[in-house]
């Protein structure tokens, strides 16, 4: 089977939620999910980021839903990191 294990994602999100409240969010989505949350550069209205989610089989669509649902925009997957566990392997 070949599960996602880790994504980087740059995000831009409203200074509110905050970094916080922001990665408690995308860490629940699954239960094992590792959350590390950089902010890159910050202006008036946003803050750039860099998202980290580690797990066990990390689902991207549920993290994007969960970022355009607080405010925020994806910009770009920076880093994919996919296991193949197949048997006999």
């Amino acid at each position: 089977m070949v599960t996602v294990k880790r994504l980087v994602l740059d995000v831009l999100k409203p200074h509110q939620p905050g970094a916080l409240e922001f990665c408690r969010e995308i860490a629940g989505l699954g239960e094992d999910y590792q959350v590390c949350l950089s902010v890159e550069e910050v202006d008036e209205n946003t803050q750039t980021l860099r998202l980290e989610v580690r797990g066990e089989a990390v689902a991207m669509q549920p993290i994007e839903q969960a970022i355009a649902d607080m405010g925020a925009s994806l910009h770009s997957v920076d880093l994919v990191e996919v296991h193949n566990t197949a048997a006999g392997k």
